[in-house]
């Protein structure tokens, strides 16, 4: 029976039936198009990359972080650790000055460098143990907080006036003391200290040489070398060749730290040595951003970068800590990295322990130590063998035009699609009103 007007003419018209569900249709349509356009121009997800060294710095803070947002880091400098610097050496030029004091300051914090290498989960997985590290530097204080029975000291090693050396320690070897907990890379392991400096922190060839030497002779594992020298020294190359021949991992400095008083942004770029003899890994120092400190010495054939500013560790007096910077700094982590690595695979030569360091390093300029990813990562059979060194190229970002172009088409496609459904919709509801009024012009008055 149809359904008369309020007038009793004639039957009120309606549009068809099928009206109400080619609009539904049609306004998801507006709703999904859009979503799904973008969607099939993108394969795999993505069409940018992300450029530049301060991206890859932000993802490698990711992954250090476990989970999808990075740590928050506290500033390189240390303010707000608000504790003394420890010096690398005192200035040859001026007598009479004492030795480093006792820190009254205690860290209050983790420093960021701990956990941009996510030395929790490293733990977890080894810690050094049985195996020794020999340190070269200004010496290592054996009854030092934090490092217990771990030290042993070669000939006047054992004094450490300028307190560098015990610091390099408290990252390979501490046991984190105190409510801080602040640990080397491998607390278990033994560190062997030996001199490479004069008792004021100024490095010596010979010295350094003969360091080598008696780390070789010691069976050391790994041997750390926190001191950069401008000239090569005969001595020294063969010190390291055969270190290096008798099993011995050995990662030095890439720079002196800190700069010279008189060193600027035209310093030319040069070799420091030992990092310069073939088959040392030398390790720079960078900043939180990964990039390396604006004051930092230009160098070449660079392998590493790893943390090395406003990290914290302890001294040889006191129980208080300190502020250290440089690429000592970086280079004992880094040796910590080896020791826990040559425990858990004590068959690995000396370049497959180098390799592993490098093939699983956070990519950018200059590859970014990962000591959990070296600690756990499945290499390839490929990746048996070292690779040669090479000085670190440009990061390259990836060439996206393709999907550029490909997300051009999609905008089109929306936009094209969405006129398409609009003029569905004018055709589902206004001509049916139209064709109702005759055609004519509707009456606004009466609506």
């Amino acid at each position: 029976m149809e359904r008369r007007g309020r007038e009793g003419g004639p039957p009120a018209r309606r549009g068809p039936g099928a009206v109400r569900p080619l609009c539904g249709v049609a306004l998801a349509a507006v709703v999904l198009l859009p979503v799904a356009a973008p969607a099939a121009a993108e394969p795999g997800g993505a069409v940018s990359a992300v450029a530049g060294a301060h991206a890859v710095a932000g993802a490698a803070g990711t992954r250090a972080a476990g989970a999808g947002v990075p740590r928050a880091v506290p500033a390189a400098d240390g303010k707000s650790q608000g504790l003394p610097p420890m010096p690398s050496a005192f200035d040859p030029g001026t007598q009479g000055v004492p030795c480093t004091a006792a820190s009254p300051e205690k860290a209050e914090k983790q420093d960021w460098s701990r956990q941009r290498l996510d030395l929790a989960r490293v733990h977890q997985h080894g810690a050094g143990a049985g195996t020794t590290v020999a340190l070269v530097d200004t010496g290592v204080r054996a009854g030092a907080a934090g490092l217990g029975d771990r030290v042993t000291a070669r000939g006047n090693a054992g004094d450490d006036c300028v307190g560098h050396g015990t610091f390099l320690a408290g990252l390979i070897v501490g046991e984190g003391w105190g409510d801080t907990r602040l640990p080397g890379v491998a607390p278990d392991a033994k560190l062997l200290a030996l001199r490479g400096t004069d008792e004021r922190g100024t490095a010596d060839a010979a010295l350094v040489a003969r360091a080598v030497r008696d780390a070789t002779a010691a069976d050391a594992d790994v041997i750390a070398i926190g001191v950069a020298l401008y000239k090569r020294d005969k001595e020294l190359t063969s010190a390291v060749a055969d270190a290096l021949d008798a099993g011995a991992v050995v990662v030095a400095a890439a720079t002196p730290d800190p700069p010279n008083a008189n060193a600027t942004q035209e310093t030319p770029t040069r070799t420091y040595y030992p990092a310069g003899e073939p088959g040392v890994l030398s390790v720079a120092d960078m900043l939180p951003s990964g990039a390396r400190p604006g004051d930092a010495l230009p160098t070449d054939g660079v392998d590493l970068a790893a943390p090395g500013a406003g990290v914290v560790s302890g001294g040889p007096r006191g129980n208080g800590h300190y502020l250290g910077a440089g690429a000592s700094v970086a280079a004992a982590y880094t040796a910590g990295t080896a020791a826990v690595l040559r425990a858990a695979r004590p068959d690995d030569t000396p370049g497959e322990i180098v390799h592993r360091l490098t093939a699983t390093a956070y990519p950018a300029d200059i590859p970014q130590l990962d000591a959990y990813a070296a600690v756990t990562t499945v290499l390839g059979d490929a990746d048996a063998a070292a690779r040669p060194r090479t000085e670190a190229g440009p990061v390259t970002v990836r060439d996206t035009a393709d999907a550029d172009g490909a997300a051009d088409r999609a905008t089109v496609f929306v936009l094209l699609g969405t006129a398409g459904v609009l003029a569905v919709l004018w055709a589902v509801v206004a001509v049916p009103r139209a064709r109702a009024r005759g055609w004519r012009p509707a009456d606004t008055a009466r609506d």
